[in-house]
């Protein structure tokens, strides 16, 4: 059962972390006892010589641009009582890896955090359903944080035990929702030592808009880049961030042709793996029906392929759960198990007048065919416009540009 628990507001930041370590310690043990990643490849590669400069290096940049998330995270440490350390190395996962020699690696290396996405924006519905994704050893490891700040904002996030609130998915109460997508760089195009993801999403959660959410993106300079699908309720508008080292970022606007985001760069030009897990599920995709709600979630609930299914049932990866955004229905639902004939869990409410009220909880699971028959979209027909939307920050543009660019 996915467990949900309300923070805050709290004092400091440290005393939020240590909230949430204290009333998930029993998770984040847990964890960290079975996470093979963390036990055989991340804290032996710490006790090295050339690890320690790298690890020091990454805690200073992240505390220095960070430092309320650097305390959360210490607090998370203490309030669980599991070394700082071990919470430091599992925030820091996709920073420290590839620093791992080749011969240091073995059957239980990193494997890619394979998330999938389909979004949408038409005139008869706006949606982003995401996949989540992640090793098997994290099932029973995950839980929702409500969090609400003394600033007034309020966020939900979808959050792995143990790191920042969200490397997966979530919302706030500005009407701002993000999911993610793992992509892989090649090695050449990993900086050491520089913001760590978890830090970027756990910013995200803090953002006004979508103009200032992509301005917090694209100020971070971050070692390993990553694709954010920024949603925005109030504006109706979904946009895809592909980032990489060197402050490289790429804007996709979602239109009326849904755009299906697997574990590759589609539209920054990187250097990068060729990961065929994620090549087989983009080709599967495309030739999936993708005109309403239900063909969405029977593409996410895919199995087709055997070898690289689009819904993952182990012995390696796993599908923790399928999120169903909707910008009109201002919704957020989290399904369990297939989303093709799966449980849905919870449905959070994502106006700003009902305070991120959660309507269905784990204790009150509704049929996917009744949650089909409130939630049913129609399909699209035209192609929308580029749009541009301005911001403190300059006007977000779709397109390619680095740092550098006007």
């Amino acid at each position: 059962m996915l467990e949900i628990s309300e923070v805050g507001p709290c004092e400091d930041d440290y005393q939020l972390g240590f909230l949430i370590g204290q009333r998930f310690c029993n998770q984040i043990r847990s964890r960290l006892a079975g996470d093979l990643i963390l036990q055989n490849q991340l804290l032996p590669f710490a006790q090295t010589p050339q690890a320690q400069p790298l690890i020091k290096a990454l805690s200073e940049t992240n505390q220095k641009k960070f430092p309320r998330y650097w305390a959360e995270l210490q607090g998370t440490a203490e309030g669980s009582g599991v070394p700082v350390l071990d919470i430091i190395l599992i925030n820091f996962r996709k920073e420290i890896l590839p620093f791992i020699s080749k011969t240091a690696m073995n059957s239980n290396a990193d494997t890619a955090d394979d998330c999938s996405d389909i979004l949408i924006v038409s005139d008869s519905m706006a949606i982003a359903a995401h996949n989540e994704d992640a090793n098997v050893a994290l099932v029973g490891h995950i839980y929702l944080i409500k969090g609400k700040l003394s600033s007034g904002l309020s966020f939900i996030a979808y959050t792995y035990a143990g790191e920042l609130p969200s490397c997966a998915f979530g919302f706030n109460s500005q009407g701002l929702a993000f999911t993610l997508n793992s992509v892989p760089p090649t090695e050449a195009e990993i900086v050491p030592a520089g913001v760590g993801r978890n830090f970027v999403s756990r910013d995200l959660l803090e953002a006004t808009s979508i103009a200032d959410a992509f301005a917090r993106i694209r100020s971070a300079e971050v070692s390993v880049g990553h694709s954010y699908n920024l949603i925005d309720i109030q504006r109706r508008m979904i946009l895809n961030v592909e980032t990489a080292s060197g402050s490289r970022v790429s804007v996709h606007e979602v239109g009326t042709t849904p755009f299906f985001h697997a574990n590759m760069y589609l539209h920054l030009q990187v250097q990068q793996v060729h990961d065929e897990n994620s090549i087989s599920r983009q080709k599967r995709a495309a030739v999936l029906p993708q005109g309403s709600k239900t063909d969405f979630l029977s593409l996410l609930g895919d199995t087709e392929d055997t070898k690289y299914p689009i819904y993952m049932t182990g012995p390696t990866l796993y599908t923790l759960c399928t999120a169903v955004i909707d910008l009109d229905e201002k919704t957020l639902t989290i399904i369990e198990g297939n989303p093709k004939k799966g449980k849905v869990s919870h449905i959070f409410s994502m106006s700003s007048n009902d305070s991120n009220s959660e309507s269905i909880n784990s204790g009150e699971r509704t049929s996917l065919e009744h949650f089909m028959l409130v939630h049913r979209g129609q399909p699209c027909d035209h192609q929308c416009n580029a749009w541009r939307q301005p911001g403190n920050n300059g006007d977000i543009q779709t397109g390619s540009f680095s740092s550098t660019s006007s």
